[in-house]
């Protein structure tokens, strides 16, 4: 029982930092498992990986409270309809990956859920960092704040969040920074952005695993995913403000060669499997 909290200890830091990075979590969590496997039913398993999520987007919560509550209560009760307005196109941007997930999602895990496709959306999306990087530097942003993000641009990066949705090792994050900058919004805005996208589509997908799952846990597979979730909480609490620091100062471009030099190492580890699969 220590030994796998420990474990779920593991996976909630790596949980907590990839997240946010834009880098892959879900990509990270498969490779980690090649190392430190959780003595756990595949079906815990793939639930898990899912929702130790919903402490990661917990982090977003509470970080970005003010700017996510629309309805302010004291002296005098008012409605935000900056933030109010702001939500309907989460949920617009929400829609591409939302339709895909309830449809396919066993459908896709079965085809996309392995190491080659990690490794090569790890370098493709490494190489598109560094491509739009380039090609950022020489534009001003034209979007400066979510307020100025248009319906029509947040259905645009919904399908860049799709992407994500459909192969792991893409990042969530990192798809749909990617499709922000694209379209010209300014580092800082693509990711709060991309922060708050991720809290309808965490708590969605969660609830579709656990949904499949069932609610019927032992309790070591509670305590599990409990620590799991708290420990992915309070690291992202630090990943998030450390990302939102660097990117006041710097650009994507070394999470673009991490990414490249970790999908090159991922790749070379599986070769000898790959051959013997062939």
């Amino acid at each position: 029982m220590l030994m796998e909290v420990l474990k779920a200890i593991l996976y909630g830091i790596v949980e907590g930092i990839t997240e946010w990075l834009p880098i892959s979590s879900t990509g990270h969590m498969i490779l980690l498992d090649q190392f430190v496997k959780l003595d756990v039913s595949p079906e815990f398993w793939e639930m898990f990986l899912v929702v130790i999520q919903l402490g990661a987007i917990l982090a977003v919560v509470v970080l970005y409270w003010d700017k996510l509550f629309p309805f302010h209560i004291g002296k005098k009760n008012w409605l935000d309809k900056g933030i109010f307005s702001m939500w309907f196109k989460i949920l617009v941007a929400s829609i591409p990956a939302g339709v895909v997930g309830i449809l396919w999602d066993d459908e896709l895990n079965a085809l996309f859920y392995n190491h080659i496709t990690v490794a090569v959306m790890l370098i493709l999306f490494g190489i598109l960092f560094l491509v739009v990087e380039k090609y950022n530097g020489k534009r001003k942003s034209r979007i400066n704040d979510i307020a100025d993000i248009t319906y029509t641009t947040a259905l645009l990066i919904g399908f860049f969040q799709l992407i994500a949705a459909v192969f792991p090792g893409t990042s969530r994050s990192g798809a749909t920074i990617v499709g922000a900058l694209l379209i010209g919004v300014c580092r800082t805005t693509a990711a709060e952005f991309t922060f708050f996208l991720a809290i309808p589509a965490m708590f969605g997908g969660s609830a579709i695993k656990l949904l499949k799952f069932g609610f019927s846990f032992t309790g070591e597979e509670l305590l599990i995913l409990f620590v799991g979730m708290v420990v992915a909480f309070v690291v992202s609490m630090l990943a998030i403000k450390f990302l939102m620091g660097y990117i006041k100062k710097h650009d994507f471009k070394v999470f673009g060669w991490y990414r490249i030099v970790l999908g090159v190492l991922v790749l070379l580890y599986f070769m000898p499997q790959m051959l013997v699969a062939a």
